[in-house]
């Protein structure tokens, strides 16, 4: 089972390579952070207070416009594993012939979900959840 999750954080600072990001749940009070890169960080943040979108598509906009063309959607992002402090995720795909599970890093599958209108569902296994948030 897993529970949707939402943004509830963006820290950026341009002097370390990490930067942080934290999801809450939607129908509770566990939240918990996760290191990503400065690019999916200035995406994130730059989709989620309505900055300038860039003149060109970023790599998250085309993959959107791909599946679009093929006739598939993201229906969810699932932050399914935790291990050694690494987290990962899915995209689980709607395509004409069923449903795919592709492997992705959580900090793309969530800069593509903000990159889509509307922002699409992200949800965490919720064993996921329970060690992430302790």
């Amino acid at each position: 089972m897993a529970v949707q999750v939402q943004l509830a954080r963006i820290i950026i600072s341009e002097i370390t390579d990490n930067q942080v990001i934290y999801l809450k749940e939607l129908d509770g009070p566990r939240q918990f952070p996760i290191l990503i890169g400065f690019f999916e960080a200035k995406t994130i943040d730059r989709r989620v207070t309505g900055g300038e979108r860039p003149v060109r598509p970023l790599t998250h906009d085309l993959l959107l416009t791909i599946l679009e063309q093929l006739g598939s959607s993201i229906e969810r992002i699932v932050i399914c594993d935790l291990k050694e402090s690494t987290y990962f995720a899915q995209l689980e795909i709607r395509h004409p012939g069923g449903l795919l599970k592709i492997d992705s890093r959580p900090s793309d599958a969530i800069a593509i979900a903000y990159s889509h209108t509307p922002t699409i569902p992200i949800f965490v296994d919720n064993e996921v959840m329970e060690k992430a948030s302790q």
